[in-house]
């Protein structure tokens, strides 16, 4: 491919456009190389295309995020990001359903149903079984009404304890815990299976002579059942939620704490890209995986796997400071995380100096009245008294926001980097002795 190093108007000119094997290029009537050009048939269409798919996602947003999450389905990263787009439009994205997914992503009022399609360990073929037999009997009622109803071939365990750890099965009963659907579902196989070799035979049951519906209910009603148990561990459910569906999707771990978060104002890291080399930032992160790593000197890091609601990423941490964290870097941990942003090969790494579960993470919040806040006097003693609690070093991480009440509203002020304390207690009993209503908050509480 041509590199451009520079470029000058040369008026109107006869553009042709050649077929090369590996790139595509244009050039000129007098063999100049414009490279990455576009001619008017080109750029029109592009444009048409842009014009179309902005309209519908301005007026169809529902049905174009469902369209957009089904043809990016296969590219996990893709679409945990669609996702979390889907989420701040307003649009929820709903757990696959058994009784009314289909195949792919499907719009439903002002959500998106999840398709079956995107479940790991459930095959095309099983899929079509379950359709199938949605569609001639109607919605499934349970689980031993499903198993007795399905080829066992096309849906087999591994596929059925999918489902349930999707939340597939959710609804068929609203009492039953997904624990509980694993423990029983050994047992209902084989009671399924003992049915199906009876009806294959000729014998039947006694429930299935009657022919009645109520028999027939009945009969499941009498598959076996394991002791009761208690579900998972919500950190557990959606842990295997996302190792069958690739990302969280009921609920995520995050979720509850993005509007507190905001004062904190961190990146996403779906947005690494857009930020310079040497940039500062921090961020609310899920640590998934951990690569310790030994250098050449013997000294210890670690390659970690980070991510949020937009998206995963790839961070490292280096010795100096992995000697200092490595015993807060636990996976499945949702953590605060400092550090600077590093590039290579045009591709952003976040580099990790610090770290802190997200239970420990704290703000100073200091209560001030408008006329307070306005005052350039008192604006200065609180700007001294901050700046006496940043510490010796650079490394001062707990955040000051001041909270402005006005005509029975308040009003969130996050003060900048430089201001952030070492000492979150310190810095509020310095503020209250300098008259100041302060005290500290944590991020799962705030304010």
């Amino acid at each position: 491919m041509v590199k451009v190093i520079g470029r000058r108007l040369l008026g109107n000119q006869s553009v042709y456009d050649i077929g090369v094997e590996q790139n595509h290029n244009f050039v000129l009537a007098n063999g100049l190389v414009a490279s990455n050009c576009f001619n008017k048939s080109h750029s029109t269409a592009y444009g048409y295309v842009t014009y179309q798919t902005a309209y519908l996602k301005a007026n169809y947003p529902v049905e174009y995020m469902a369209a957009l999450l089904t043809a990016n389905s296969g590219d996990q990263d893709k679409a945990q990001k669609y996702i979390a787009t889907c989420f701040a439009m307003g649009i929820q994205v709903q757990p696959p359903d058994v009784n009314r997914s289909g195949v792919d992503f499907t719009p439903t009022g002002d959500a998106i149903l999840f398709g079956l399609g995107g479940v790991r360990n459930v095959g095309l073929g099983a899929i079509e079984s379950l359709l199938a037999s949605r569609e001639a009997e109607g919605p499934f009622k349970s689980l031993p009404d499903l198993c007795d109803r399905v080829d066992s071939r096309a849906v087999n365990r591994r596929a059925l304890e999918a489902l349930i750890h999707c939340g597939a099965l959710d609804q068929l009963d609203p009492d039953q815990n997904r624990n509980q659907l694993v423990h029983d579902l050994e047992l209902i196989l084989d009671w399924a299976q003992a049915r199906s070799r009876d009806r294959a035979s000729g014998q039947g049951n006694l429930f299935d002579m009657l022919g009645s519906t109520q028999a027939t209910v009945n009969a499941f009603e009498s598959a076996p059942k394991a002791s009761p148990v208690s579900d998972f561990a919500q950190q557990e459910r959606l842990r295997l939620e996302k190792e069958i569906i690739g990302f969280y999707i009921s609920d995520h771990p995050l979720k509850p704490l993005q509007a507190s978060a905001r004062m904190l104002a961190p990146i996403n890291l779906s947005d690494l890209q857009d930020y310079a080399e040497g940039s500062s930032v921090s961020a609310i992160v899920m640590l998934t995986s951990l690569k310790p790593v030994t250098t050449k000197k013997g000294d210890r890091m670690a390659i970690l796997t980070i991510e949020d609601l937009t998206g995963n990423a790839e961070s490292v941490v280096f010795p100096k400071s992995y000697e200092r964290i490595s015993e807060k870097l636990i996976v499945d941990a949702r953590l605060m995380v400092w550090g600077k942003i590093d590039r290579r090969d045009d591709q952003a790494q976040f580099i990790v100096e610090d770290v802190e579960p997200i239970e420990s993470v704290r703000m100073v919040m200091v209560e001030l009245e408008p006329k307070v806040a306005s005052d350039i006097e008192q604006q200065h003693r609180l700007r001294t008294v901050l700046l006496q609690h940043r510490g010796e070093d650079d490394r001062a991480k707990v955040p000051v926001v001041a909270i402005v009440s006005a005509q029975d509203k308040r009003h969130f002020v996050r003060f900048g980097p430089q201001f952030r304390v070492h000492d979150h207690q310190a810095a509020v009993n310095a503020l209250l002795k300098a008259g100041f209503q302060a005290h500290v908050s944590s991020l799962t509480t705030p304010a």
